[in-house]
């Protein structure tokens, strides 16, 4: 059964087509080829960055070593790192996990930025939603006294004032006295003999 299986492996791909590596190392594919099922024939690209960088044999060694579950991650990872090598000789994929981490930090920079306009916003319309709440009248208070009457500890303020219908009466009266400017002649004619007699003599030119 088991010779079974392993003819039939071999002749479904490996003995007929040679693997990506075995036809970069110019030698023939055997049915146990330790590349085979990770370099297929259609990606001669990828081994040649991994024989490039690390070797062929060195990844062969390394695949040995390893559980057969893990060795295509492991092939996985060297493609990666071999390809941005042959891209960029001198800093290879570090150059590529700088540029990520880079763009990370702005990402995080941008989303605490958001953060705080956010908080900013909603402590601005949490206060402006308290400024809109009605604050409670007392139904006596003594503004001589500076407080209010109705209980021990109460406080006075300018919206008990403008609340009271007599203290508004009072400052309607104050407001206006205070906007209307006294006139420094009188607005009527007074109407006198004393007072016309005074303003013919004025006006005859004589001088008293």
């Amino acid at each position: 059964m088991a010779s079974s299986s392993s003819s039939s492996s071999s002749g479904s791909g490996y003995s007929n087509s040679p693997c990506a590596a075995c036809k970069f190392l110019r030698r023939k594919c055997m049915a146990g080829c330790i590349f085979a099922p990770y370099f297929p024939p259609e990606e001669p690209q990828k081994f040649a960055n991994v024989h490039r960088i690390f070797g062929a044999s060195n990844v062969a060694k390394l695949l040995n070593e390893l559980l057969p579950h893990q060795r295509e991650d492991a092939v996985s990872s060297l493609a990666y790192e071999a390809e941005a090598r042959v891209k960029d000789p001198v800093y290879g994929c570090v150059a590529v996990i700088s540029l990520l981490q880079r763009q990370l930090d702005a990402l995080h920079s941008e989303l605490d930025a958001t953060n705080a306009d956010l908080l900013r916003y909603a402590t601005a319309a949490g206060a402006a939603a308290a400024a809109n709440v009605p604050i409670p009248i007392s139904s006596s208070f003594d503004p001589i006294a500076g407080g209010q009457t109705g209980g021990a500890g109460g406080s006075y303020t300018d919206d008990d004032l403008f609340h009271d219908p007599d203290q508004v009466n009072a400052v309607a009266e104050v407001e206006a006295l205070l906007t209307t400017p006294p006139s420094p002649w009188p607005t009527t004619k007074i109407n006198s003999p004393v007072f016309d007699r005074a303003t013919r003599n004025c006006g005859d030119g004589d001088d008293h």
